[in-house]
């Protein structure tokens, strides 16, 4: 579990640049034991209404594709 978990914060590092050029950020904050990643967005994508689909078509999808076992990210409310 903890190599997996390094694995999701590897990519959330890789994703970050993108939404902070955007005004935006994103911070891991769990990997459930049913291999779902748990996120906050920050900054404008927590207001932005189309957070969802970045985060579904954007950062998911980026997720999958390097880390198989990920079953989906889910923003948080912190």
């Amino acid at each position: 579990m903890l190599e997996l978990e390094t694995k999701v914060r590897n990519v959330i590092e890789q994703i970050r640049p993108y939404l902070q050029a955007d005004g935006g950020d994103i911070s891991f904050v769990e990997l459930t034991s049913d291999n779902v990643v748990n996120v906050e967005l920050h900054g404008a994508c927590g207001s932005c209404p189309f957070s969802r689909m970045t985060l579904k078509n954007g950062v998911e999808d980026a997720m999958k594709k390097a880390i198989p076992e990920v079953k989906s990210v889910e923003a948080i409310n912190m």
